[in-house]
């Protein structure tokens, strides 16, 4: 069996859990063309624009949704299928940058995101084979007194944490290791289902959708915004950028998110003497430092992401996904030695822009008038989707509120 490279298992013709989605269920669109009016523009048709247009037309705005290629079949069909309750940096460092009030309602938002997406996935009777998962941060001697401290700041601050001593890292996990910290509520699950159901939703509610239909320019007075893509342009109140990275509308802001991509493996089955010596399948593990490596059990099979670097150019692009995906079986080899011989089956790089403090912005920015930005989501976790979701529709209805700050442009 040969590793396919730059598939994902999200796709219509590659899902897990369910298997392949049906011709029929697989969204299709038509291009934009025409001059429309709208209460809100939303550009970008991954999982946060669905969310963004879902919860938009759910209170009865009019809403128009561009996306410039395929409903999620960008961003989110490159993910690692995760919800994380984190926002990606450790408790203390953003602490540490942005003050202890706002890190606990940046943690707050992001584990109530998780417990709310999944929530309105069952509401709305999307399958998108979603799992509750348990994460476990691991360490060793030399960086156990950090996490200690990480745990400890957590509790004090009256967050989800237990401390997990060498024994119980062991029978969990199989792991040797110095101790680890524990959290509930992240989960697993189909972002690209979620996203197709999530968007069926939006139509039903009487979103208006429109694929192949790139934004060339936005031009704004001091009432309304106009929005120009291929096949003509809608003037709208207000208009919703959720498009993970910049475009080139926005070139501007740019220099607020460096390009870089993240890697995925996904390997072939595994027998159940190599599942068993690799502990619970319902527990998510990850590094101290940052998201890498993140190692997961999906359908028998290991699902493993990290790896993060600058962005390469394109034509290095497919060398430095083999020599990636490689790297991250090698890493987990190390950990796991049960798994020798066990071969990857897909391999694939998820491109982001990444913040300087590694969290999203969510927001208005000052120099674009009736705009509302959510960018710079890591492709480790979807739950920024509906973080992000609940702030722009509040941010839409000028019902922002004062904790919706602490993610913004300004902080």
């Amino acid at each position: 069996m040969r590793t396919r490279y730059g598939t994902s298992p999200w796709g219509p013709s590659t899902a897990l859990g369910a298997g392949p989605i049906p011709a029929s269920r697989v969204p299709s669109f038509p291009r934009f063309k025409g001059d429309h009016t709208a209460d809100v523009v939303i550009i970008g048709g991954g999982l946060t624009g669905s969310v963004a247009a879902y919860l938009c037309a759910s209170a009865r705005l009019k809403t128009i949704l561009l996306e410039a290629d395929r409903i999620g079949l960008g961003q989110t069909v490159r993910g690692a299928g995760m919800m994380s309750p984190e926002p990606g940096p450790l408790f203390r460092t953003v602490a540490a940058q942005h003050g202890l009030r706002a890190a606990r309602l940046i943690f707050d938002a992001w584990r109530k995101g998780a417990l709310d997406g999944v929530a309105l996935l069952k509401r709305l009777r999307v399958k998108c084979d979603v799992e509750p998962r348990d994460t476990f941060t691991a360490v060793t001697t030399h960086n156990e007194r950090e996490l200690r401290r990480e745990h400890d700041a957590r509790r004090e601050a009256g967050l989800d944490a237990a401390w997990l001593l060498p024994k119980q890292m062991l029978s969990r996990l199989k792991l040797e290791a110095a101790g680890g910290l524990k959290t509930r509520d992240a989960f697993a699950l189909d972002p690209y289902r979620a996203c197709i159901g999530i968007i069926a939703a939006a139509r039903a509610a009487r979103a208006v959708c429109y694929e192949k239909s790139p934004v060339r320019k936005v031009r704004f007075t001091r009432k309304y915004a106009e929005v120009l893509a291929d096949g003509g342009k809608i003037r709208t109140a207000k208009v919703i950028v959720a498009t993970g990275s910049m475009t080139e509308v926005y070139k501007p802001l740019q220099r607020h998110l460096d390009d870089r991509a993240s890697y995925m493996v996904l390997t072939e089955a595994m027998p159940a003497a190599m599942r068993k010596a690799l502990g619970d399948p319902r527990v998510l593990l990850r590094d101290l430092e940052g998201l890498s490596p993140q190692i997961g059990i999906r359908e028998d099979r290991l699902l493993i992401s990290g790896g993060d670097q600058p962005a390469m150019p394109e034509k290095k692009r497919d060398a430095a996904l083999v020599q990636r995906t490689g790297a991250l079986m090698y890493e987990v080899l190390t950990r796991y030695p049960a798994i020798s011989g066990l071969r990857p089956e897909l391999g694939w790089d998820a491109p982001y822009g990444q913040t300087a403090d590694g969290l999203m912005y969510i927001g208005a920015h000052r120099n674009y008038p009736h705009h509302v930005f959510a960018v710079g989501a890591h492709p480790a976790s979807v739950t920024g989707a509906f973080v992000a979701g609940r702030v722009l529709l509040r941010a839409v209805q000028d019902a922002s509120e004062k904790s919706d700050e602490v993610l913004g442009w300004t902080r």
